[in-house]
């Protein structure tokens, strides 16, 4: 009874080559992009262009003179500083673009803060309430509009006319920018959340299928203990060598149980909130508790599901103890079932190492797609294109073959392989004068 395998393969889901151009811009890469958009729609705005009768807006008294020039030059410096400033110091670079959106707003000739000008801004407080911590985002929001309600009082308490209605709507942009950016950081943190969440649920679930196989182990050993003792008993007077013979079979059995309990055991922690696992078609035709001697019958499963398996031992072949022998094929089976499901390789490897005498290591590696699509009828063809691909896998099969491996103090490793594909390492130490299954 074993847990459908999860996908094996993490990688990132390919992006369009536009996603790819627009992700090598930085956020103060955005802000600079945005003032200088604003200051050329400004400058748009207040000359004559072809087909027009008039500029748009009437330019200020000195938005041509050298110092209407100078204060506009001295505005983008400081947006351009602020831009610079806000991944490293987002609170220092919103005062900059501030700052640099009162000073060229002086020589224009408005009533309010124009849009234009404000467009850095957005940027700055959309980047700040998405990366930072609410309560300096709420700061952020609360300095752009309270300069936009400073500006205006300057100007009603100077007696001059004064933009309300532009006021409201650059003040709406800015509150809509900051609003994306809050939701954009609720939408990562839930996400992180449920990344986190699955990974826990695959260990637990790894962790339960482990008990559970170690129930059936313990079970069987129990049984052979209390056949052993029952026929010890019943010749202990008239054939003591039968006897003796039964008790060493007891013996043997206490210790291997005992010995796969304290390896197991010490480590795992159930959690009895789990859902029992389900059979997979990969199990078919194996037995409830399996090894490495029957990697040649999931071989022929995996081959009839369209997946050449080549089998390699290296080394002299020797029993192993039951829970690394049982653990070494989950993670080969689960490693071939995810080559199958979410790959697009027609073939793979399994290599059994037993070289050296401290630890087994099982090896699965597929070349990915460049082995193309599998051969065979139509119909396995169309199959074919309808699998997913290795980008699309979220990576909690991984999660559960490490906790096993983990638990038995061995190294697991999954990756890429430098040629293509995906190799999957599993090295699982043996116990020093443990008994044999």
């Amino acid at each position: 009874m074993t847990a459908a395998p999860l996908p094996l393969y993490d990688h990132r889901m390919s992006v369009t080559p536009s996603a790819q151009f627009l992700r090598r811009f930085t956020p103060g890469g955005w802000a600079a992009t945005a003032w200088l958009a604003g200051m050329l729609f400004t400058g748009l705005l207040r000359v004559r262009l072809p087909g027009q009768e008039s500029a748009d807006v009437l330019a200020g008294v000195v938005f041509l003179r050298w110092d209407g020039l100078t204060m506009m030059f001295l505005g983008t410096a400081l947006a351009l500083r602020g831009s610079a400033l806000l991944t490293r110091r987002p609170a220092a670079a919103l005062r900059f673009l501030l700052g640099a959106a009162v000073l060229t707003s002086l020589p224009l000739g408005v009533t309010a803060i124009p849009f234009a000008q404000y467009l850095a801004v957005d940027v700055a407080l959309y980047v700040i309430a998405a990366t930072r911590p609410p309560r300096e985002a709420v700061r952020a929001l609360l300095l752009a509009l309270g300069l936009l309600a400073a500006f205006l009082l300057v100007r009603v308490l100077a007696g001059w006319s004064a933009g309300t209605t532009s006021t409201l709507a650059v003040g709406l942009t800015a509150a809509v920018a900051w609003l994306l950016g809050r939701s954009e950081q609720q939408n990562r943190v839930h996400a992180e959340r449920t990344r986190a969440q699955t990974a826990a649920q695959a260990v637990t679930s790894e962790r339960l299928r482990i008990a559970r196989e170690m129930h059936d182990s313990v079970a069987h050993s129990i049984g052979i203990v209390a056949l052993q003792a029952g026929a010890a008993r019943r010749v202990l007077d008239k054939r003591p060598e039968q006897a003796r013979e039964a008790l060493g079979e007891i013996e043997k059995a206490s210790r291997e149980t005992l010995a796969g309990l304290r390896r197991m055991l010490g480590a795992l922690r159930t959690d009895e909130s789990g859902e029992p696992g389900t059979r997979t078609a990969e199990d078919a035709g194996l037995p409830e508790m399996p090894g490495l001697a029957v990697l040649d019958r999931l071989a022929q499963v995996t081959e009839a599901a369209g997946v050449r398996v080549a089998v390699h031992r290296v080394g002299e072949p020797r029993a192993l103890p039951q829970d690394v022998d049982l653990s070494a094929f989950r993670v080969v089976q689960e490693s071939v079932t995810n080559v199958v499901r979410h790959s697009a390789a027609d073939s793979c490897t399994v290599t059994v190492d037993q070289r050296d005498p401290r630890a087994l290591v099982v090896t699965v590696e597929d070349p990915g797609t460049t082995a193309g699509l599998r051969s065979g009828p139509a119909r396995d063809r169309e199959q074919d294109r309808e699998r997913p691909r290795p980008g699309d896998g979220s990576g909690y099969g991984l999660v559960g073959m490490r906790e096993r491996v983990t638990l038995l103090h061995g190294e697991f490793t999954a990756g890429p392989r430098p040629g293509g594909g995906f190799r999957v390492t599993a090295r699982l130490p043996l116990p020093t004068g443990a008994t044999t299954r």
